[in-house]
C-alpha cells in the first residue's frame, strides 16, 4: 500500500506536468497566431499559466545557453520532474 502523502506529491507532479504542457502548446498557439492574445478569455487563462510555470523555469533558463529562439526550459523542467517523481517513489 502506497502512503497517501506520496501518492498527493505525485499527483501534484503530474498536475504541474500537465500545466505545463497546456502552458507551451498555448504559447505556440499564441506564436504562430492561432489564438488571439487579446481576447479577454485568452489572456486570463494564458496570464494564470505563466504565472503557474515561470517561477519554476526562471532558474533553468539562468544556467541555459542562448540557443537562439529556442527554449528548451520546458523540457528539462518536465524530465527533472519525472526523475523527482520517480526517485520519490522508489526510495520512499
Amino acid at each position: 500500500m502506497q502512503n497517501p502523502f506520496i501518492f498527493i506529491i505525485s499527483q501534484i507532479i503530474s498536475i504541474y506536468t500537465i500545466v505545463l504542457l497546456v502552458w507551451v502548446i498555448m504559447s505556440w498557439l499564441i506564436s504562430f497566431n492561432i489564438i488571439n492574445r487579446h481576447q479577454p478569455f485568452v489572456y486570463r487563462v494564458n496570464d494564470v499559466l505563466n504565472r503557474l510555470v515561470e517561477p519554476a523555469l526562471k532558474p533553468i533558463r539562468r544556467f541555459m545557453p542562448d540557443l537562439g529562439g529556442v527554449d528548451i526550459s520546458p523540457i528539462i523542467l518536465i524530465l527533472l520532474l519525472q526523475f523527482l517523481e520517480r526517485a520519490m517513489l522508489y526510495y520512499l
